[in-house]
């Protein structure tokens, strides 16, 4: 765990993850379970591959494995001063760090997924972003103010946010000329997300080894282009 200077100046804290070889670094944003052991994992995933990842701590040191808590924890976080400050303070932290090319990226997942989409408005420094099924109601979308390249990966089952509102979404994107590329999978909600699986698992949510594995190539490669 790391302290760093959110956009306006506060302390935030985060965890670290540091490459060995660091060729660019990313922003990992949590799902609304808070900074858990599955979103350190991510981080770490990330830094193998040459990516120094930072994971904002959004709940300042509350996570949870109960649902219900998880959507309270949501419910209270603010999510413009989330993205506006936090991310936004974490993208500048990086860019702060020595990196072979210097360049930042912004991916999250359900939750971080609909706080990407908005720290891309927000962040202009950020150089590339990654959705992981999630998106924030529409009307807080500006696209106009996204000019970084978009990557978004949607579950076609999912049944947290609705396929027709990712259509809405991409007609917004595509209108405002964002850079994006959008991949659907025959999948549900947190088709990534390793813990998934189980009878203790939320109902709508459930792994996809095969999915998952084909989604991160195609991060690795999209961040590879973007920020390499």
């Amino acid at each position: 765990m790391i302290d760093f200077a959110r956009a306006d100046g506060a302390t935030a804290r985060g965890y670290l993850a540091e490459a060995s070889d660091p060729q660019a670094a990313v922003v990992v944003i949590q799902e609304w379970w808070g900074l858990n052991d599955q979103i350190r994992g991510v981080a770490e995933r990330f830094a193998r591959a040459g990516f120094t990842a930072l994971v904002p701590d959004l709940y300042k040191g509350a996570s949870t494995v109960e649902a219900e808590e998880a959507h309270h924890l949501m419910n209270g976080l603010n999510f413009g001063e989330a993205a506006g400050q936090d991310v936004r303070g974490a993208v500048q932290h990086l860019k702060g760090l020595k990196t072979a090319t210097g360049k930042v990226g912004v991916t999250g997942y359900c939750m971080g997924g609909a706080l990407t989409l908005l720290s891309l408005t927000m962040a202009p420094e950020a150089d590339a972003g990654v959705v992981w099924y999630g998106l924030p109601p529409l009307e807080y979308v500006d696209a106009s103010k996204i000019r970084a390249p978009l990557m978004a990966h949607w579950a076609t089952q999912d049944q947290a946010f609705a396929i027709s509102s990712v259509d809405a979404l991409e007609e917004k994107l595509s209108a405002a000329g964002v850079r994006y590329e959008g991949h659907r999978y025959l999948a549900h909600h947190a088709f990534a997300n390793e813990t998934a699986v189980g009878p203790n698992r939320i109902a709508i949510t459930q792994y996809d080894p095969a999915w998952a594995e084909l989604a991160w190539d195609r991060t690795l490669r999209f961040f590879g282009r973007h920020l390499g």
